[in-house]
């Protein structure tokens, strides 16, 4: 099969190439890189900078289309697959539409679905736009609500989610965004990871695991989506518990630094402080736990119940406030001692449910049966 994914979101398309080419396909990426990140791909298409930048990127967009058709599957990692104007992106679609046989929509991050959904249906508790009843009024949240309701980003979103040939949802979040609009045409299939090749399955590790004597937090800062992840807040109660017990508590901090950077500063970690909003863990803190750290943030119940996991309860969920980081991180830094189990456990839930070629035999079926 050939395949064509455009667009890129925390090495998501990346990992998900690899796993389809350990199986025999033909794969290409076209991205940016997920900007700062600069993950890999084939076809770059990062925005050059300047006043003319946009003008240039669409160019250079124009004269690589005819190479982006004749694939079996083309699937866009969002509605905005590139970096140019929502209005610029409708003739694209087309195009890619007109040229290849099947088009898969991504639904792994913002989008009008997700943004509306949560602004006004509010299926989850909580999220990046509301409390419970309470629409979030911080800044950044109030900006992406105007950035795509009402606006050519929601119109694009809504016609390519009308026309594509399926949906995939990377989390249980944007599966209770997509589901009910969509239930025909929408799945959710984890996310990919590759495993470290040293790690080894539950069962076959014999060797002890020693509890720290002082507990390693790590934390990644990507400043300009602090408030609206929460990162503000962990960052906060981290602090707080460190000075508290600095015998006790090591913190890591890496702001808006490269993948490879960010993934070495990592491997050191205990545990890692990730996206206080969520209901389940996305790329980073996934790629974390299939090296042994655990995760301090989204495990809430319907994580676990849209995979079907029954036994391993890996993540340390905490709900979306200063006081229950600082419980959950307290908690941790005193117990040491649960730290191997959890290590084991975040390990084999990333082998069970998010394994790379797993994960791309999951998408080669629903592609098929669509």
């Amino acid at each position: 099969m050939t395949i064509l994914l455009i667009g890129e979101y925390s090495n998501v398309h990346a990992t998900l190439a690899e796993g389809l080419r350990t199986l025999g396909h033909q794969v290409t990426v076209v991205s940016n890189g997920d900007f700062w990140k600069d993950y890999p791909r084939d076809i770059d298409v990062s925005r050059p900078s300047g006043r003319l930048g946009g003008i240039r990127l669409l160019t250079r967009i124009y004269t690589i289309l005819p190479r982006l058709r004749g694939y079996d599957v083309v699937q866009l990692i969002n509605p905005l697959f590139f970096e140019v104007k929502a209005g610029q992106l409708f003739r694209i679609y087309r195009y890619l539409r007109r040229h290849n046989k099947k088009v898969f929509l991504g639904g792994f991050g913002m989008d009008w679905y997700w943004v509306h959904g949560c602004t006004y249906d509010k299926p989850l508790r909580y999220s990046d736009f509301n409390f419970g009843d309470e629409v979030r009024t911080d800044p950044e949240a109030q900006r992406y609500q105007h950035d795509w309701l009402g606006t050519d980003k929601e119109r694009l979103n809504r016609m390519i989610a009308d026309d594509c040939d399926g949906i995939i949802t990377g989390l249980y979040e944007y599966w209770a965004c997509y589901q009910p609009a969509f239930p025909a045409k929408t799945t959710f299939i984890p996310y990919p990871i590759k495993l470290p090749a040293v790690a080894k399955p539950v069962e076959a590790v014999t060797e002890p695991v020693e509890a720290p004597q002082k507990v390693t937090i790590f934390i990644g800062i990507n400043r300009e989506r602090s408030a609206y992840k929460g990162t503000d807040i962990m960052l906060r109660a981290a602090e707080d518990i460190l000075a508290k017990y600095p015998d006790r508590m090591r913190l890591l901090k890496a702001e808006s630094v490269p993948f490879e950077e960010y993934s070495r500063m990592m491997s050191s970690a205990d545990a890692i402080l990730d996206q206080l909003y969520a209901y389940t863990p996305s790329m980073n803190p996934l790629l974390a736990m299939s090296k042994g750290i655990i995760c301090i943030g989204g495990g809430e119940p319907e994580n676990y119940e849209i995979i079907h996991e029954t036994e391993l309860r890996p993540i340390i969920n905490v709900e979306p406030t200063y006081e229950s980081v600082c419980e959950a991180l307290e908690e941790l830094v005193l117990h040491p001692e649960r730290i191997p189990d959890l290590k084991r456990q975040s390990v084999e839930y990333v082998r069970r449910h998010h394994d790379y070629q797993k994960v791309a035999r999951q998408y080669l079926d629903f592609w098929t049966q669509k």
